[in-house]
């Protein structure tokens, strides 16, 4: 998993990273219109979304949707429903065990709160998820968040902050935290 990152929006480095998020979307495109029953089908896109085989036991109910996919990094018999977005430019791990509920989005990139440098840098930090943890319906994981095992994330929630092991988290509600 990569560590904090900041990347600047016109270098090579960028437009790399923006050849292979357009691969992705083609791939992830003909995932998703995939019957229900072809499984082979999903192995061998998957497979290429993440560049390399899916670890034993893992389910992944599509629709599904990534940016890269490689820096996706699963553990065995993990759990992810439908309608769930992983943008991994900084790095996603999920341990082992760990349910995705539907609709959960995984954020790892972001841009500077600074208006003039906002449009000039693309920001990151990776997400670590430790094992057994379940992430209920439409729960958000933001940029730089490390979950602890046993942990159970409230559906709705939007996760901000590192969670201690065996906790529960719920909340949503958005404050002003500064003004310029």
């Amino acid at each position: 998993m990569s560590s904090d990152r900041l990347m600047r929006i016109h270098s090579a480095e960028f437009q790399a990273m923006a050849e292979r998020v357009l691969r992705v979307s083609e791939l992830t495109s003909r995932l998703n219109v995939l019957p229900f029953e072809d499984e082979a089908g999903k192995v061998e896109l998957f497979e290429q979304i993440l560049g390399k085989p899916l670890p034993p036991g893992v389910t992944i109910h599509p629709p599904f949707y990534t940016d890269h996919g490689l820096h996706l990094d699963l553990g065995e018999r993990v759990f992810i429903n439908q309608n769930c977005t992983f943008l991994d430019y900084a790095g996603i791990r999920l341990g082992e065990r760990v349910m995705v509920g539907p609709k959960v989005t995984f954020i790892t990139g972001g841009h500077p709160v600074d208006p003039e440098e906002r449009r000039l840098y693309l920001t990151g930090a990776p997400i670590d998820v430790a094992e057994n943890v379940w992430i209920g319906a439409g729960a958000t994981i933001l940029p730089g968040v490390s979950i602890g095992r046993d942990a159970v994330i409230a559906a709705g929630a939007v996760v901000a902050d590192d969670v201690p092991p065996a906790s529960l988290v719920t909340g949503t509600k958005a404050t002003v935290y500064r003004q310029w």
